[in-house]
This record gives structure tokens, C-alpha cells and sequence, in this order.
């Protein structure tokens, strides 16, 4: 809403006539919905998701006239995009859930950066300004102001800011000489706001139930830790490597394991199915509405089977389903609706699900900012319910490493190369 407002008055201003927002793909028909509720001037708005780059372009072409011109796109449409969207000269470049350029080599944040560089004005907004490391930062304001740093290149401005540590030095961590310049310069160009200052929301429950896998899922994943850190320890030690191995052993905590052979999936666990039942029994006797939230797609099958065997009406959002809009508006606003099942990377941003104040997290993913925003679909503006998080953790499993790294804002993969590193077996 602030955006918003800011965009309104700038274009009141006289100085914008046209404004490009960059979102993620599941949030570009919330955008269209928030212009609707609180643009309170003229504009004409078009939602760039056509089927192809060359009807995306055509689209944007034709966004003409005499009122505000609004185009909004997916970040993985710019590298396709970024001389058309340059020609059509936006004023105003609002990077929405910003924190997805920090990765500086990225298409993506070369993309956004070159198109902000032709506008007159650059707004950014993120609740996770450094989700990781604080090198997140270069990224993020080469697109919202190079001049903050000094228009230095990245490992140029690294080695100013950073002393490299580590094994091989291939960590970095910012110089306590340099802590309050760089601090500075962050905040020259920023505003930051917290829940807590903004709205008023209710107070937040954490609830860990934690799951004992069956004796034979109990020995193929200790079967797996014995492989893979076999096959690690004996090769290169490398982020790829850990994390492939990491991400089996999550799938069995999930209940499935993908063979690495022909691709099949198969179940061999329904620990977390069966605990995910007992807290959908007493939500649905308390009539409650309930939100899932899991990271793999097996998962998403099995827990939306689950709820028709069930009989409960529910909605979807994951990586199959292309009207978000419509799937949260029936969770929201249909009473017979009483679940809805997300998954962590695409229901994680823009979505507002404060129809219900439980989610029930069946499986986590490694990032930090994901996490958070997951949270947040719940625990937003409107909510007037004590929000219930309740987590699904297998125990003596890499799931109960996932859970310490996310509470403690800790980057997982860098800790688990660093316990390789010093000859300890991570997986297990």
C-alpha cells in the first residue's frame, strides 16, 4: 500500500507517467487487486503472464494513453524482456520480495539492475533485506542505487567490506572496521518498518510435534547417511554435493524417495501423514480452517489425497497450478473451504491466508527467507486470531537440523560444508 501511495504521488507530481513492478510469479494478481483497492487515481494496468515473451512484449507495447501506465512482471521474464521493457521506458521500477536479487551473478539481478538504471526512480521492498549473509546486500542495491557503494564492482566492494575466512578463504564476514560505514550507507537509502510497528496482530504459538519414523524407514535412512557420507568423504566436499545428498534424506523424512535411476517415486513413509491427520481431526472438530504447507510435490499428492479421503474441500497452490488468485480467494472467502495445501517456494510470497491462524509446516526447505515469508501468510494485516504453527519433525533426522538452522537464522548449507570440513558427518 505504501508503494502505493508513493507511486500516486509522484504521478500527481508530474514526474512518473509510466511504472514497471517486478514480483514473483504468484503475486503479479495481487498486485492488480491491491492498484484496485487503494489507487485512489486514475491508471490503466497490465498483468504481463501471456504464454509467450513475444505477446508479453506485444502487450507491453500497446500499454499506452494519457492516465498512470502500470506493467507488471515476473522476475524470470526480464532476461527476456529487458531491451523491450527499456524501450518502452518505464519512470518508476518497483522491485517487489527485492531480496530475490541478491544473487549478483544471477540473469535476474543483471536484468533488473540494467532496466533500473534507465528509470528516473527505483523502489524496493523485502522483509528480508539479508536473508543469508550480509553479501546479500551488493546485489540488492546495485539495482536500487549503485552510487550508496560507489559503483565499485562486487570484489572490489567484497574486499573492502569483508575478511575471507574458512577453509580455502571461501567464506566472508564483514569487518568490524567497517561495520558502522557499511550500516550507514544500508540505511542512507532505506526505510524499515516491523509488524510490530505497523499493525497491531496477535501474538504468535509455536508448536514442534515431533515424529518417530517406522523401524524400516528408520534403517533406510540410516542406510542413506552411510552412503552418502561415504561417497562424500571420499570425493571433493562441495555445496552441491552435501545439499544433493541432504535433500534425499528430506524427502524420506517427507515419507518419499525418488530412485536416482529411472525417477519413479515411492512411499516409504506415512509418519508425517499420520500426524498431519490427528491435528486436521481436532481443527476440523473446532471448525478451523487450515493451512499446509510442504516443500516437494510427492508430499503435496499425498496430503491433498489425504484431505478428500477425509472429505474436506480444499484449495492448492504449488508449482501445477496457474490461478493462484482464484485458489486463495475460495480458502478466504468459502466457508465449505477448510484447508489449503502450498508449497513452500510458490505459496511462500503475496498470498494473504488469514482465513485461518494455524498452518500446520509438513516439511522445510534450507532458506531462511522462505521461511519467514511462509510465516507471514497468516500472521498479516486482518488477522485477529492467535496464529498456531505447528512442525512436523522427524526426529534424530536432518529435519531437526533444518528447524535449529532456520530458528537461529543460520545459513545451513555453509554449516554443513564447514562440519564436512572439519571431519564431521553432517548427515547424520
Amino acid at each position: 500500500m505504501t508503494a502505493i501511495a508513493v507511486a500516486g504521488r509522484l504521478y500527481q507530481l508530474g514526474k512518473i507517467k509510466r511504472i514497471l513492478i517486478i514480483a514473483p510469479l504468484s503475486v503479479l494478481g495481487v498486485w492488480q487487486e491491491e492498484m484496485q483497492k487503494y489507487a485512489d487515481y486514475d491508471y490503466t494496468l497490465a498483468v504481463l503472464n501471456q504464454s509467450s515473451t513475444p505477446k508479453k512484449v506485444d502487450v507491453l507495447r500497446h500499454l499506452t494513453g494519457s492516465v498512470l501506465q502500470v506493467a507488471v512482471v515476473n522476475y524470470d521474464s526480464l532476461r527476456l524482456m529487458t531491451d523491450s521493457i527499456i524501450s518502452w521506458n518505464p519512470d518508476l521500477v518497483i522491485c517487489d520480495e527485492g531480496h530475490r536479487l541478491k544473487n549478483h551473478a544471477s540473469q535476474q539481478s543483471k536484468s533488473a539492475t540494467k532496466i533500473s538504471k534507465s528509470a528516473k526512480y527505483c523502489l524496493l521492498l523485502t522483509g528480508t533485506l539479508i536473508s543469508n549473509h550480509a553479501e546479500d546486500v551488493y546485489g540488492i542495491y546495485r539495482t536500487l542505487n549503485p552510487a550508496v557503494f560507489g559503483n565499485v564492482g562486487y570484489y572490489a566492494w567484497r574486499a573492502k567490506y569483508f575478511d575471507s575466512y574458512g577453509y580455502g578463504n571461501f567464506q566472508f564476514r564483514l569487518k568490524k572496521s567497517m561495520e558502522e560505514e557499511f550500516l550507514r550507507k544500508v540505511h542512507s537509502v532505506a526505510f524499515r518498518a516491523t509488524k510490530a510497528q505497523c499493525l497491531s496482530l496477535p501474538p504468535t504459538v509455536e508448536i514442534v510435534r515431533n515424529v518417530e519414523l517406522e523401524g524400516k524407514t528408520e534403517k533406510l535412512y540410516r542406510q542413506i547417511v552411510k552412503e552418502s557420507y561415504a561417497e562424500i568423504s571420499g570425493g571433493e566436499i562441495t555445496t552441491a554435493n552435501v545439499l544433493s545428498k541432504l535433500l534425499r534424506l528430506s524427502q524420506i523424512t517427507g515419507g518419499f524417495l525418488t530412485n536416482d535411476d529411472d525417477g519413479n517415486t515411492e512411499s516409504v513413509s506415512t509418519a508425517k501423514l499420520n500426524a498431519l491427520e490427528d491435528i486436521l481431526d481436532d481443527a476440523m472438530n473446532e471448525n478451523r480452517k487450515v493451512v499446509i504447507i510442504a516443500r516437494f510435490t510427492p508430499e503435496i499428492e499425498a496430503i491433498c489425497k489425504l484431505l478428500e479421503k477425509k472429505k474436506i474441500s480444499y484449495s492448492r497452490v504449488d508449482g501445477k497450478v496457474k490461478d493462484r488468485a482464484t485458489e486463495v480467494e475460495k480458502f478466504q472467502n468459502n466457508p465449505d473451504i477448510s484447508a489449503f495445501v502450498g508449497q513452500i517456494q510458490v505459496a511462500g510470497l503475496g498470498l494473504t491466508l488469514t482465513a485461518s491462524s494455524l498452518m500446520i509446516l509438513y516439511s522445510l526447505d534450507y532458506s531462511v527467507a522462505n521461511h519467514s515469508q511462509t510465516l507471514a501468510r497468516i500472521h498479516r494485516s486482518g488477522q485477529t486470531q492467535t496464529c498456531s504453527y505447528y512442525y512436523l519433525i522427524a526426529k534424530n533426522t536432518v529435519d531437526e537440523k533444518i528447524f535449529r538452522s532456520l530458528k537461529q537464522k543460520e545459513d545451513f548449507s555453509k554449516r554443513m560444508i564447514d562440519d564436512f570440513r572439519k571431519g564431521i558427518n553432517a548427515l547424520d
